[in-house]
């Protein structure tokens, strides 16, 4: 049917009823409909925005205010001052620059350390088959059900006989720290990767090693390759896992000039009659940067890499 073949009155409809663009407009659903069919949507997600945001505000606006109590930074940004940043690095007996350095050196070397042991564990278990590979891989995961939390005493008193014999890596050290998260995060991490490995085709391994490269080789300029979305993710977790983790850092690391920043912020507000709380606002706004950073340019990997694995 030509345009001739309208008729007029229909026509005319169409023409009142057309856009600038051409195209005809969906006609306005009834508020109750529109609500109820995706209008509370919208209410939720704006819920859940004004959650997440509040505190995040919070902290920001407590540290713009001078005051050092949390009851006078109720209003928000009713007092901008950054003064509390200027003495964040000017206080000797708690050398903020120095635990900044610390959870930096302490988080990457856990992240990447992490990241290539756990990466050499999946790839043994998803590519090669041995005696004890399924039963390995069950310990792996009932090993994960109990917390390092539980084995506090005992990483302690593992840790200070090791002292004894190599003060490098015993008790109030950096580098035993970093091992205590080592042993810690391999198991999940490595069950992670394992999952993620699989998705990887066989026929790739078996068309290098045609070709004459070993398993190392393959390993290194090869599958890496293929499974960066994971490494980013188990990278970035293991990141933001050790810079939150409290327990065990206050209890191996005793130096202030050694501690990190979950440890030594704390000593901002544990004193009772020397309670700063928009120093520590202000330091933790800082700390927050870091991993939002890395957040934001490892989010295209977060998505994916935490997925793909799931499905074979």
């Amino acid at each position: 049917m030509t345009n001739t073949d309208v008729h007029p009155t229909t026509r005319a409809a169409i023409v009142a009823r057309t856009g600038k663009d051409g195209t005809i407009p969906l006609p306005r659903r009834p508020f109750p409909k529109w609500f109820r069919e995706t209008g509370w949507r919208h209410i939720i997600g704006i819920a859940m925005l004004v959650f997440a945001a509040f505190p995040l505000l919070y902290v920001l606006s407590a540290s713009l205010n001078p005051g050092g109590t949390l009851v006078t930074a109720n209003s928000l940004f009713s007092t901008v001052d950054l003064g509390s940043y200027v003495e964040l690095f000017n206080r000797p007996q708690q050398p903020y620059a120095a635990w900044f350095a610390n959870t930096l050196v302490i988080g990457l070397s856990s992240a990447a350390g992490t990241v290539l042991l756990g990466a050499l564990a999946a790839y043994a278990f998803s590519r090669m088959r041995f005696t004890g590979r399924r039963f390995g891989l069950m310990t792996l995961l009932l090993v994960q059900m109990f917390p390092q939390l539980l084995a506090m005493v005992a990483i302690f008193l593992l840790m200070s006989a090791i002292a004894d014999i190599f003060p490098a890596i015993g008790l109030n050290s950096q580098i035993g720290l970093i091992m205590v998260y080592l042993g810690g995060a391999l198991g999940v991490n490595t069950y992670l990767m394992y999952g993620f490995f699989n998705t990887v085709p066989a026929s790739i391994d078996e068309a290098a090693k045609i070709d004459g490269a070993g398993h190392a080789r393959i390993f290194f300029t090869i599958i890496l390759r293929l499974v960066a979305p994971i490494l980013a993710v188990v990278g970035l977790l293991s990141f933001l896992g050790t810079m939150s983790e409290f327990v065990i850092a206050s209890v191996i690391l005793v130096d202030p000039e050694k501690q990190t920043l979950a440890v030594g912020l704390y000593q901002f507000i544990s004193q009772e009659t020397s309670r700063n709380w928009s120093v520590f606002a202000a330091g933790a706004v800082l700390a927050a940067l870091i991993p939002m950073g890395l957040f934001l340019a490892l989010q295209r990997f977060i998505v994916g890499g935490l997925t793909a694995g799931s499905v074979k």
